[in-house]
């Protein structure tokens, strides 16, 4: 059963309007980076000719932890929970996908284009840099305004041509080898399930990485980032 069959029947016909409506779903809002996320799986899955199903037949390599993921992951079925999605901190909005024999497209967002935008919808940059970067106190009129802004700017984005948008490169690369599958342990502290790849030790026995105080990394608004565990 193709349980992506809605999403795949707007791939092949072209349809990057019900697609971000699809990726609106997913990501709460539509927004610029979102708009240019979905634009790139879209030409990325066209490209390469490929359906997935979330057995890891295709990658994607998301180079940022912005909206832009989020309209990958909607468009290619690659995410984290099916092993499809590799995540490089870059800090780049770019995305390279690619079939398991290698063959890949990788498409970046053109710095002027993005540069363009906010140049082109003002009164949209004013409220999102008020309401988002400076995080400022806010009327419900002007949250709503804003996110009035984005959709009317997503849909007018889904027009701009491709080459205007994106860099855009077929390549060849090395793919990683399939997610492997680990054995699990129980944790003796706090009796959970554990991959036995995490596990630690504490007094002896094994134990998770909270009940270990242990030191482990975090992805999160900021990127990956390492956390010191407890000292005892």
């Amino acid at each position: 059963m193709l349980f992506r069959k809605e999403i795949e029947d707007l791939i092949e016909s072209g349809d990057l309007r019900g697609l971000l409506a699809k990726s609106a779903e997913f990501h709460g809002h539509i927004c610029p980076y979102s708009v240019y996320g979905v634009k790139a799986g879209y030409i990325a899955v066209r490209e390469l000719g490929i359906k997935n199903v979330g057995l890891e037949e295709m990658i994607a390599i998301v180079e940022t932890n912005n909206c832009f993921s989020d309209g990958i992951q909607i468009v290619t079925g690659c995410t984290f929970g099916n092993n499809g999605l590799i995540y490089r901190d870059f800090g780049k909005t770019a995305v390279t996908v690619a079939k398991r024999d290698g063959t890949a497209i990788r498409i970046a967002l053109k710095p002027e284009f993005d540069d363009a935008v906010a140049n082109k919808y003002p009164e949209a940059s004013a409220l999102f840099e008020k309401i988002v970067v400076r995080r400022e106190e806010v009327t419900e009129d002007e949250q709503t305004r804003m996110m009035q802004l984005y959709t009317e700017m997503g849909f007018e984005l889904l027009e701009v041509s491709e080459d205007e948008m994106f860099i855009i490169e077929r390549k060849t690369i090395n793919v990683p080898a399939y997610a492997p599958v680990f054995s699990s342990r129980i944790c003796a502290f706090c009796n959970e399930r554990v991959m036995a790849t995490r596990m630690k030790e504490r007094d002896g026995k094994p134990a998770c990485i909270p009940c270990a105080n242990a030191e482990y990394y975090e992805m999160n608004g900021a990127g990956i980032k390492h956390v010191e565990g407890s000292k005892k």
